[in-house]
C-alpha cells in the first residue's frame, strides 16, 4: 500500500504502527474491507514508481483516464500494470512486494480504527516482517520519505548519536 505519512507508535509487544490514509485510495477501501494489508519499504531506486502508484485512486483504471470511456476501462493492478512482483505473505492475505530494489515488507492487521472517521488514521499491528539483506538500511538500502509537498529527503549521512541515548539502550545493537 502506498503511505505517504507514518508513525511508530509501540516498540513493545504488539509492535504498532500508525498510518494515514486519503479515503479517496484505493489502499483506504482495501484496508476498510480486509482489515489487513502489506507496508512494502521501497528503496530510493523505486521512488518514481512508488509516486505513480500512489498518484492512482480508487477510481482509476488501468488507461488512467479515470473510467471517462478513452481508454479500455480496465482495472488498475498495481502488480501487473507496473511490472511489480507479488509474493506471498505468510500471515496475511495481502502479497509482499518483491524485487531487488525492496528494502522490506511488513505484514500487518488492522489494531485499532477509533481515528480514521476523523483522522484517516489507521493503527496497524505489525505480524510479521521480512529484510532483503541486500538492502539494509545503511549497507545498500537508502529510504526516501515524503515531506508533503512532492519533495523527498533520501537516507544518507548517518548520525551516531547512540552513547547520548541513554534511555533508550534496550533499541541499539
Amino acid at each position: 500500500m502506498t503511505v505517504g505519512f507514518h508513525m511508530v507508535l509501540q516498540h513493545a509487544a504488539p509492535p504498532l504502527v500508525a498510518v494515514c490514509l486519503g479515503p479517496w485510495d484505493a489502499s483506504f477501501a482495501a484496508l476498510r474491507a480486509r482489515r489487513e494489508c502489506v507496508l512494502a519499504v521501497p528503496s530510493v531506486e523505486m521512488a518514481g514508481l512508488v509516486v505513480d502508484v500512489g498518484n492512482c485512486s480508487a477510481t482509476d483504471d488501468a488507461d488512467g483516464d479515470g473510467g471517462s470511456g478513452s481508454g479500455s476501462g480496465s482495472k488498475w493492478d498495481r502488480f501487473k500494470d507496473d511490472g511489480l512482483l507479488a509474493l506471498p505473505a505468510a500471515r496475511v492475505k495481502a502479497p509482499l512486494v518483491g524485487g531487488p530494489d525492496v528494502i522490506a515488507n511488513v505484514e500487518c492487521v488492522v489494531e485499532d480504527t477509533k481515528m480514521v472517521g476523523k483522522y484517516s488514521l489507521w493503527v496497524l499491528k505489525a505480524v510479521k516482517a521480512w529484510i532483503n539483506p541486500r538492502k539494509r538500511p545503511g549497507e545498500g538500502g537508502k529510504m526516501f520519505h515524503h515531506r508533503g509537498d512532492g519533495t523527498f529527503v533520501v537516507d544518507g549521512e548517518v548520525l551516531d548519536l547512540k552513547d547520548r541515548m541513554v534511555k533508550w539502550r534496550e533499541y541499539q545493537d
